[in-house]
């Protein structure tokens, strides 16, 4: 899209307006967007377009439109994070970091994706916004926390978004909707502008991440993002690293972490990317990584050490006097794991030895393929059943590491995406993400959804004056 702007085959007031009218067409059924920026978007392109035709130099990103989970600030529009209590908030003085690096490379916000009330659910259904549903089947979520994000973009309803992740809310909602997203390693990417803030002792699970329907587009956004903000001390000047060839890489794989079973489809689509590596000439060699098994008791273990005390007095802080039940069902889960002084102490020096164990692992390997959970996108309501929710220690398993993770589709369940997860040692990002993009090459990627009901409410007018 950049590109056919630059070479000006289609204008950025087009392109805004094609999207914008996708949107309308789209999210009566998907119940994606919280907020449609159509009106600041047109401006934007229309300038965009206007800096063009005057020759001005144009970002990575020059008049492409973007959309941003509602947990990140976007000046001028408030930011709810799913939670009751800032149904009303004060709009955003300033953009976060992350969504002022995109501006900054010419990317246009079009639109506010849902989530789940504070974040905390696999499934993106808030008490403000409703549920969003899956593109591919209406009767199945499109994951969380980020699942607006990815149902979007799954739909075409956006190009490019930005998403956090701080137990698989990332990758999760990509695989269920069959788009590619990454985990970055902790502290690659600020998280300055989120709601809620980063700190605290869990603040090494969780990143903010880049989602799109292809990895190339993932690999320009890292460029564009990946560098220091001098407000989020955790996010140190480290580079992205550099290329590989096939034959340098050593790939372990495994389709079963010993806690939580997958599919025999799943299974399947592991084999098979890690036979198509083989091929393509790297080394692969079937082999579990140490500590998998205790990622899900250890990232909940992390999470609930205070007992929740912290959420709780968030909550009363923005004045959520009531909580959708899916977040209820995940805070009864931690309570019980409240830790005394010493006992956060063993957990932290646990967790301390999983990645020590884990470093060590990849001196033999420079990364692993493994699933990404156990099946297909869920059904409503039931991320929180016993069983269900055990699966997604897939994904804990590499916020308890820290590790790159990145996500992309190369199968299909009944109609629904399976996507595979790729793992690199901390700080080489860009790894995982090339070894993702073979296997989208190989096995297709992302597909659009079909028999997708549309709405009648999108306009379908053209902006006078834009022509490319």
């Amino acid at each position: 899209m950049a590109r056919l702007i630059r070479e000006r085959q289609v204008s950025s007031a087009q392109l805004v307006t094609d999207h914008v009218n996708r949107i309308r067409q789209i999210n009566p059924a998907l119940n994606a967007v919280v907020d449609l920026l159509a009106d600041s978007a047109l401006a934007a392109a229309r300038a965009a377009d206007a800096r063009l035709a005057s020759g001005e130099a144009c970002g990575a990103l020059h008049g492409v439109p973007f959309s941003i989970k509602d947990s990140m600030d976007v000046a001028g529009t408030k930011c709810t994070a799913g939670t009751l209590g800032r149904k009303n908030a004060s709009p955003a003085y300033r953009d976060a970091t992350l969504v002022h690096r995109l501006r900054e490379a010419g990317g246009i916000p079009i639109a506010k994706t849902n989530l789940p009330d504070l974040l905390f659910a696999f499934e993106s259904d808030n008490l403000i916004y409703g549920r969003t549903s899956n593109p591919y089947e209406w009767a199945r979520t499109s994951g969380g926390s980020s699942g607006g994000e990815a149902a979007l973009i799954a739909a075409c309803g956006s190009p490019l978004g930005l998403g956090s992740d701080c137990a698989g809310s990332v990758r999760l909602p990509a695989g269920f909707c069959g788009i590619a997203g990454i985990k970055p390693t902790s502290g690659r990417l600020p998280r300055t502008g989120h709601v809620p803030p980063a700190g605290g002792w869990i603040e090494a699970l969780w990143q903010i991440g880049p989602m799109a329907r292809s990895i190339e587009d993932l690999v320009l956004a890292m460029r564009v993002l990946a560098h220091p903000d001098g407000e989020d001390f955790t996010s140190p000047p480290v580079p992205l690293g550099d290329a590989f060839h096939p034959g340098d890489l050593r790939i372990a794989f495994f389709t079963d972490n010993g806690f939580a079973p997958c599919l025999p489809a799943v299974k399947d689509a592991v084999v098979r990317c890690a036979a198509f590596l083989a091929r393509a000439g790297f080394r692969v060699e079937e082999r579990q990584p140490p500590g998998v098994e205790q990622a899900f008791d250890l990232e909940l273990a992390l999470l609930g050490a205070d007992g929740v005390d912290g959420i709780d007095a968030y909550l009363r802080e923005a004045g959520s006097t009531s909580q959708h039940p899916l977040l209820t069902a995940w805070l009864s889960r931690l309570r019980p794991l409240r830790a005394s002084a010493s006992a956060l102490g063993s957990r932290w020096a646990q967790w301390d030895k999983y990645r020590a164990n884990l470093a060590r692992f990849f001196e033999s390997y420079d990364a692993i393929v493994c699933p990404l959970y156990t099946g297909p996108a869920l059904p409503h309501g039931e991320s929180i059943q016993p069983g269900n929710f055990e699966g997604f220690s897939y994904t804990m398993a590499w916020n308890v590491a820290g590790a790159p993770a990145a996500t992309v589709r190369c199968a299909e369940m009944d109609g629904l995406p399976i996507n595979v997860q790729v793992v690199a040692r901390p700080w080489r990002d860009l790894t995982a993400l090339s070894v993702c993009r073979m296997i989208e090459e190989e096995f297709g990627g992302w597909r659009a959804p079909g028999n997708f009901p549309l709405s009648s409410q999108a306009q379908t007018e053209t902006p006078r004056a834009t022509a490319p």
